[in-house]
């Protein structure tokens, strides 16, 4: 009588997993549209509820205040500078296009005077520059009409993308909203389920994951911040225009994983331009500074912030940012820290039981 029990066993179990699996896979093409707005949310509520909780006892213990009004602070960092950055580019265009007609109408200007310093290539810049300058206005328009419908394709193809990221951010918002308000439960139902997984083990490795995501954030906002401010000191002292402004682009191109450096290339040139040659070579060194401190003070917050050793932290986010974009900033030291975790409890009970033995 055993045998036949154990083929129905078994047929139930594969039909179980079966069952399962295809819940699981439908589950998943159900939320796919969903997935990046939640695992951003999730990575923004794990990094900021230590402060929401601050702002909860601020407003008297109320949930729905605290909510509300982290909510807001995120719709004011993620929603409304990118609906702003969208209107303006629309409303512009037209003017742009005209001061490209102005200058096409003008011709090509004299090289500046600095360009023929630059080492190795200022004679070579600067022969290219007289001979664009010597062609004639339908010459040059031939010669640039590739190029500007290129330009103008790549700009439009942008825009698109700006929209399509502004609703996954008005989605990351609600998503927040959501998860701020079930925070604890939430984190009860992670922990629940990395128990029944492996145990202590599994918990241990929650915890750890919740701990290097907050110190990623911390470590990619604070150095965001810092490089902001150096780019803000080194634009006032050289005379650069708008330096609150570009200090501003600067904190969010840092934190978005872009760099300094569109807004520190693009000054150092119109410094050259229209300012000293000194003050553009000095910032040029400054800017390399402000570049260099990026891999330096970032790895130096995050491991202050999670028990993990530094190799692991830097291979995480750099690993994490070439494979799943800037989301893998902090989805790449998550998935290191819970391979770790697990690898050193796996060792450190061969260990024991070893010398039990």
């Amino acid at each position: 009588m055993a045998p036949p029990k154990t083929n129905f066993d078994i047929t139930k179990i594969v039909l179980a997993v079966l069952v399962l699996g295809i819940l699981i896979t439908a589950s998943f093409w159900v939320m796919q549209p969903f997935l990046p707005a939640l695992v951003w949310a999730a990575m923004i509520v794990i990094a900021t509820w230590p402060a929401m909780l601050l702002v909860q006892a601020k407003l008297r213990g109320s949930r729905t205040l605290a909510v509300t009004t982290m909510t807001l602070a995120l719709t004011m960092v993620l929603v409304v500078p990118l609906t702003i950055a969208v209107w303006a580019i629309v409303e512009n265009m037209g003017a742009v296009s005209q001061k490209v007609q102005e200058y096409t109408a003008q011709g090509v200007p004299a090289a500046p005077d600095w360009l023929k310093d630059v080492p190795i290539i200022g004679s070579r810049l600067v022969e290219r520059w007289k001979q664009a300058a010597a062609l004639g206005r339908e010459e040059a328009m031939t010669s640039l009409a590739p190029y500007v419908g290129r330009a103008f394709t790549w700009l439009l193809q942008q825009i698109g993308g700006f929209g399509e990221v502004l609703l996954h951010f008005i989605l990351t918002v609600i998503l927040s909203a959501i998860l701020y308000a079930n925070g604890e439960s939430s984190a009860r139902g992670i922990v629940s389920f990395a128990r029944a997984l492996a145990q202590d083990r599994g918990e241990k490795a929650a915890i750890l994951a919740a701990q290097a995501i907050r110190a990623v954030a911390n470590g990619v906002i604070i150095t965001a911040l810092i490089q902001a401010i150096m780019t803000w000191l080194g634009l006032l002292v050289a005379g650069v225009p708008y330096a609150v402004i570009l200090s501003s682009v600067t904190f969010l191109t840092c934190v978005i994983q872009i760099g300094a450096a569109p807004v520190l290339i693009g000054s150092i040139i119109w410094l050259f331009y229209y300012g000293s040659t000194f003050a553009a070579w000095a910032f040029l060194v400054w800017a390399i500074v402000i570049m260099v401190s990026d891999n330096l003070i970032r790895p130096f917050l995050i491991k202050r912030g999670a028990n993990l050793p530094l190799i692991l932290i830097f291979a995480g986010v750099i690993g994490g940012l070439i494979a799943f974009g800037i989301i893998g900033i902090f989805v790449g030291p998550v998935v290191l820290a819970i391979s770790y975790t697990w690898m050193q409890s796996w060792i450190d009970g061969e260990e024991s039981r070893a010398n039990a033995a």
